[in-house]
Protein backbone atom coordinates (compact mmCIF):
# COMPACT_ATOMS: atom_id res chain seq x y z
CA UNK A 1 0.00 0.00 0.00
CA UNK A 2 3.01 2.64 0.57
CA UNK A 3 4.35 1.67 -2.12
CA UNK A 4 1.27 3.19 -3.94
CA UNK A 5 0.55 6.02 -1.37
CA UNK A 6 3.46 7.79 -0.50
CA UNK A 7 4.62 8.20 -3.71
CA UNK A 8 1.64 9.91 -5.05
CA UNK A 9 1.61 13.79 -4.83
CA UNK A 10 -1.39 14.02 -2.63
CA UNK A 11 0.85 12.21 0.14
CA UNK A 12 2.42 16.55 -0.23
CA UNK A 13 -1.11 17.34 1.17
CA UNK A 14 -0.85 15.35 4.43
CA UNK A 15 3.01 15.60 5.59
CA UNK A 16 2.11 18.64 6.99
CA UNK A 17 -0.04 17.51 9.29
CA UNK A 18 2.20 14.84 10.45
CA UNK A 19 4.92 16.98 10.81
CA UNK A 20 3.01 19.87 12.99
CA UNK A 21 1.52 16.56 14.89
CA UNK A 22 5.20 15.17 15.71
CA UNK A 23 6.56 18.53 16.79
CA UNK A 24 3.21 19.16 19.29
CA UNK A 25 5.68 16.98 21.56
CA UNK A 26 7.62 19.17 23.71
CA UNK A 27 10.44 17.30 23.17
CA UNK A 28 10.53 17.18 19.45
CA UNK A 29 9.30 20.60 19.23
CA UNK A 30 12.24 21.88 21.08
CA UNK A 31 14.58 19.38 19.28
CA UNK A 32 13.39 21.31 15.99
CA UNK A 33 13.29 24.60 17.61
CA UNK A 34 17.03 24.43 18.68
CA UNK A 35 18.68 22.58 15.75
CA UNK A 36 16.52 22.79 13.05
CA UNK A 37 16.79 25.08 9.57
CA UNK A 38 13.07 25.09 8.90
CA UNK A 39 13.29 29.38 9.68
CA UNK A 40 16.16 29.80 7.73
CA UNK A 41 16.15 27.21 4.82
CA UNK A 42 12.30 25.85 5.06
CA UNK A 43 12.67 24.84 1.10
CA UNK A 44 15.94 23.28 1.30
CA UNK A 45 14.44 21.44 4.70
CA UNK A 46 11.86 20.29 3.30
CA UNK A 47 13.24 19.22 -0.08
CA UNK A 48 15.61 16.81 2.12
CA UNK A 49 12.96 15.27 4.66
CA UNK A 50 10.89 14.27 1.37
CA UNK A 51 13.59 12.83 -0.40
CA UNK A 52 14.89 10.98 3.11
CA UNK A 53 10.95 9.93 3.51
CA UNK A 54 10.98 8.44 -0.43
CA UNK A 55 14.22 6.25 0.53
CA UNK A 56 12.38 4.89 3.41
CA UNK A 57 9.65 3.73 0.79
CA UNK A 58 11.25 2.80 -2.46
CA UNK A 59 15.20 3.23 -2.20
CA UNK A 60 15.92 -0.76 -1.98
CA UNK A 61 19.14 -1.07 -0.13
CA UNK A 62 19.66 2.71 -0.03
CA UNK A 63 16.55 2.32 2.80
CA UNK A 64 18.33 0.76 5.43
CA UNK A 65 21.46 3.48 4.59
CA UNK A 66 19.23 6.07 4.71
CA UNK A 67 18.01 5.21 8.34
CA UNK A 68 21.97 4.67 9.37
CA UNK A 69 22.08 8.15 8.54
CA UNK A 70 19.33 9.59 9.92
CA UNK A 71 20.08 8.43 13.61
CA UNK A 72 23.78 9.50 13.19
CA UNK A 73 22.12 12.96 12.22
CA UNK A 74 20.35 12.74 15.62
CA UNK A 75 23.32 11.55 17.41
CA UNK A 76 23.63 15.50 18.66
CA UNK A 77 20.51 16.75 19.08
CA UNK A 78 19.81 17.14 22.68
CA UNK A 79 18.67 19.87 24.98
CA UNK A 80 16.17 21.36 27.59
CA UNK A 81 12.45 21.80 26.20
CA UNK A 82 10.05 24.54 27.52
CA UNK A 83 9.36 22.52 30.64
CA UNK A 84 12.55 22.48 31.65
CA UNK A 85 13.17 19.19 31.16
CA UNK A 86 16.20 17.35 29.17
CA UNK A 87 15.62 15.93 26.46
CA UNK A 88 17.67 13.90 23.45
CA UNK A 89 16.43 13.05 19.86
CA UNK A 90 16.99 9.42 19.93
CA UNK A 91 15.51 8.97 23.39
CA UNK A 92 12.96 5.82 21.67
CA UNK A 93 9.94 6.91 23.01
CA UNK A 94 10.64 10.38 21.09
CA UNK A 95 12.23 9.06 17.90
CA UNK A 96 8.91 6.83 17.96
CA UNK A 97 6.41 9.28 17.88
CA UNK A 98 8.16 11.01 14.85
CA UNK A 99 7.45 7.49 12.90
CA UNK A 100 4.38 6.85 14.97
CA UNK A 101 2.54 9.87 13.16
CA UNK A 102 2.52 9.05 9.86
CA UNK A 103 -0.03 6.23 10.10
CA UNK A 104 -3.18 7.40 11.91
CA UNK A 105 -2.29 10.80 9.25
CA UNK A 106 -2.50 8.34 6.28
CA UNK A 107 -5.00 6.49 7.71
CA UNK A 108 -7.52 9.90 7.38
CA UNK A 109 -5.84 11.98 4.67
CA UNK A 110 -6.76 9.43 2.43
CA UNK A 111 -10.43 9.42 3.58
CA UNK A 112 -10.33 12.72 2.08
CA UNK A 113 -8.45 12.84 -0.72
CA UNK A 114 -8.75 8.47 -1.95
CA UNK A 115 -10.75 6.53 0.12
CA UNK A 116 -11.31 5.40 3.21
CA UNK A 117 -9.93 2.35 3.98
CA UNK A 118 -11.55 -1.33 4.60
CA UNK A 119 -9.90 -2.94 7.63
CA UNK A 120 -7.59 -5.22 5.87
CA UNK A 121 -6.38 -2.44 4.58
CA UNK A 122 -5.57 -0.48 7.44
CA UNK A 123 -3.84 -3.71 9.09
CA UNK A 124 -1.98 -3.69 6.02
CA UNK A 125 -1.08 -0.27 6.18
CA UNK A 126 -0.14 -0.70 9.71
CA UNK A 127 2.31 -3.59 9.07
CA UNK A 128 4.02 -1.33 6.53
CA UNK A 129 4.77 1.01 8.27
CA UNK A 130 5.68 -0.89 11.31
CA UNK A 131 8.64 -1.84 8.53
CA UNK A 132 9.25 1.62 7.92
CA UNK A 133 9.82 2.06 11.60
CA UNK A 134 12.63 -0.73 11.51
CA UNK A 135 14.24 0.75 8.42
CA UNK A 136 14.59 3.79 10.78
CA UNK A 137 16.06 1.73 12.97
CA UNK A 138 13.27 1.16 16.07
CA UNK A 139 13.73 -1.43 17.73
CA UNK A 140 9.92 -3.64 18.15
CA UNK A 141 9.89 -3.64 21.49
CA UNK A 142 9.16 0.47 21.17
CA UNK A 143 6.40 0.10 18.37
CA UNK A 144 2.95 -0.86 19.28
CA UNK A 145 2.88 -4.49 16.94
CA UNK A 146 -0.84 -4.45 16.23
CA UNK A 147 -3.39 -1.97 16.00
CA UNK A 148 -4.93 -3.05 18.96
CA UNK A 149 -1.97 -2.21 20.61
CA UNK A 150 -1.48 1.15 18.46
CA UNK A 151 -4.69 3.08 19.17
CA UNK A 152 -3.94 3.11 23.36
CA UNK A 153 -0.27 3.84 22.96
CA UNK A 154 -1.26 6.99 20.61
CA UNK A 155 -4.98 8.18 22.56
CA UNK A 156 -2.22 8.17 25.60
CA UNK A 157 0.33 10.37 24.09
CA UNK A 158 -2.77 12.77 22.65
CA UNK A 159 -4.00 13.37 26.19
CA UNK A 160 -0.73 13.20 28.39
CA UNK A 161 2.49 14.67 26.40
CA UNK A 162 0.89 16.48 23.19
CA UNK A 163 0.29 21.01 23.31
CA UNK A 164 0.58 23.23 21.14
CA UNK A 165 4.45 23.78 21.08
CA UNK A 166 6.16 27.18 19.99
CA UNK A 167 6.75 25.12 16.45
CA UNK A 168 3.68 24.36 16.18
CA UNK A 169 2.18 27.80 16.57
CA UNK A 170 4.37 28.64 13.75
CA UNK A 171 3.46 25.93 11.75
CA UNK A 172 0.28 27.06 11.04
CA UNK A 173 1.04 31.07 11.41
CA UNK A 174 -0.49 33.09 8.35
CA UNK A 175 1.93 35.69 8.89
CA UNK A 176 5.47 34.35 9.46
CA UNK A 177 8.26 35.82 7.29
CA UNK A 178 9.15 32.92 4.65
CA UNK A 179 11.78 33.33 2.13
CA UNK A 180 10.86 32.44 -1.36
CA UNK A 181 10.62 29.47 -3.01
CA UNK A 182 14.59 28.91 -3.95
CA UNK A 183 14.07 25.42 -5.82
CA UNK A 184 13.24 24.45 -9.74
CA UNK A 185 13.96 26.24 -12.88
CA UNK A 186 15.49 29.33 -12.89
CA UNK A 187 12.43 31.13 -14.53
CA UNK A 188 10.27 29.26 -12.21
CA UNK A 189 12.40 30.69 -8.93
CA UNK A 190 12.57 34.51 -10.34
CA UNK A 191 8.84 34.65 -11.16
CA UNK A 192 8.19 33.54 -8.13
CA UNK A 193 11.10 35.90 -5.79
CA UNK A 194 9.15 38.74 -7.97
CA UNK A 195 5.73 37.76 -7.09
CA UNK A 196 6.47 36.07 -3.36
CA UNK A 197 5.26 39.42 -1.63
CA UNK A 198 1.64 38.42 -2.96
CA UNK A 199 1.66 34.88 -2.83
CA UNK A 200 3.02 34.44 0.42
CA UNK A 201 0.18 35.06 2.19
CA UNK A 202 -2.31 32.99 0.58
CA UNK A 203 0.41 30.30 0.50
CA UNK A 204 0.60 30.19 4.32
CA UNK A 205 -3.17 30.66 4.99
CA UNK A 206 -3.72 27.32 2.35
CA UNK A 207 -0.76 25.18 4.67
CA UNK A 208 -2.18 26.45 7.70
CA UNK A 209 -5.86 24.76 6.37
CA UNK A 210 -4.77 21.78 4.91
CA UNK A 211 -2.58 21.09 7.98
CA UNK A 212 -5.13 21.56 10.62
CA UNK A 213 -8.10 19.79 8.46
CA UNK A 214 -6.16 17.11 7.16
CA UNK A 215 -5.04 16.18 10.56
CA UNK A 216 -6.90 13.39 12.58
CA UNK A 217 -9.44 15.05 14.75
CA UNK A 218 -8.55 13.68 18.07
CA UNK A 219 -4.67 15.49 17.71
CA UNK A 220 -6.12 18.34 16.62
CA UNK A 221 -8.56 18.70 19.42
CA UNK A 222 -5.47 17.55 21.91
CA UNK A 223 -3.33 20.35 20.45
CA UNK A 224 -6.22 22.88 20.70
CA UNK A 225 -6.25 23.80 17.18
CA UNK A 226 -9.58 25.02 15.68
CA UNK A 227 -11.51 23.63 13.17
CA UNK A 228 -15.27 24.64 12.37
CA UNK A 229 -18.11 23.45 9.87
CA UNK A 230 -17.15 25.89 7.47
CA UNK A 231 -13.95 24.92 7.20
CA UNK A 232 -14.56 21.33 7.06
CA UNK A 233 -17.33 22.08 4.13
CA UNK A 234 -14.16 23.83 2.54
CA UNK A 235 -11.77 20.75 2.88
CA UNK A 236 -14.73 18.69 1.67
CA UNK A 237 -14.99 20.57 -1.78
CA UNK A 238 -11.32 20.94 -2.49
CA UNK A 239 -10.43 17.02 -1.79
CA UNK A 240 -13.61 15.94 -3.79
CA UNK A 241 -11.60 18.09 -6.49
CA UNK A 242 -8.61 16.02 -6.05
CA UNK A 243 -9.93 12.93 -5.75
CA UNK A 244 -11.76 13.36 -9.35
CA UNK A 245 -8.16 15.04 -10.93
CA UNK A 246 -5.28 12.99 -9.01
CA UNK A 247 -6.03 9.44 -10.60
CA UNK A 248 -6.22 10.66 -14.01
CA UNK A 249 -2.73 12.16 -14.77
CA UNK A 250 -0.17 10.78 -16.32
CA UNK A 251 2.38 9.23 -13.48
CA UNK A 252 4.98 11.49 -14.58
CA UNK A 253 2.73 14.14 -12.76
CA UNK A 254 0.79 11.81 -10.68
CA UNK A 255 4.03 10.31 -8.64
CA UNK A 256 7.23 12.23 -7.06
CA UNK A 257 10.42 11.54 -9.03
CA UNK A 258 11.64 8.58 -6.60
CA UNK A 259 8.67 6.93 -6.23
CA UNK A 260 7.98 7.33 -10.59
CA UNK A 261 11.55 5.78 -10.98
CA UNK A 262 10.93 2.66 -8.62
CA UNK A 263 7.84 1.92 -10.26
CA UNK A 264 9.15 2.33 -14.03
CA UNK A 265 12.13 -0.11 -12.72
CA UNK A 266 9.96 -2.43 -11.02
CA UNK A 267 7.74 -2.81 -14.06
CA UNK A 268 11.37 -3.47 -16.48
CA UNK A 269 11.79 -6.52 -13.85
CA UNK A 270 8.73 -7.60 -13.64
CA UNK A 271 8.79 -7.47 -17.76
CA UNK A 272 12.26 -9.49 -18.13
CA UNK A 273 11.21 -11.77 -15.60
CA UNK A 274 7.87 -12.39 -17.60
CA UNK A 275 10.12 -12.28 -20.73
CA UNK A 276 13.04 -15.39 -18.98
CA UNK A 277 9.69 -17.49 -18.01
CA UNK A 278 8.36 -17.45 -21.37
CA UNK A 279 11.78 -18.27 -22.69
CA UNK A 280 11.74 -20.96 -20.32
CA UNK A 281 8.39 -22.54 -21.48
CA UNK A 282 9.36 -22.83 -25.29
CA UNK A 283 12.34 -24.42 -24.81
CA UNK A 284 10.84 -26.95 -22.35
CA UNK A 285 12.55 -26.05 -18.85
Amino acid sequence: MLWTVAGDVRALLMLPAALTMQVAHPAIGAGVDDHSVFRTDPWGRGERSLRSLQLWIYGGEAAAEEGRRLRALHKEIQGTDAHGRRYHALTPAYYAWVHATGYPVYRHGLRYLARPLTEAQERQLYAEWLQVGRVLGIHDRDMPQTIEEFWPYYRRVLAEEIEATVVVRELIATDQPVPAPDRGPLPVRLALRVLWPLLRGPFLRARAFLTVGLMPPDAREAIGLEWNDAQERRLRRFTRVVRAVVPVLPERLRYLPLARKARQEARREALQEARRGGAGARTGR
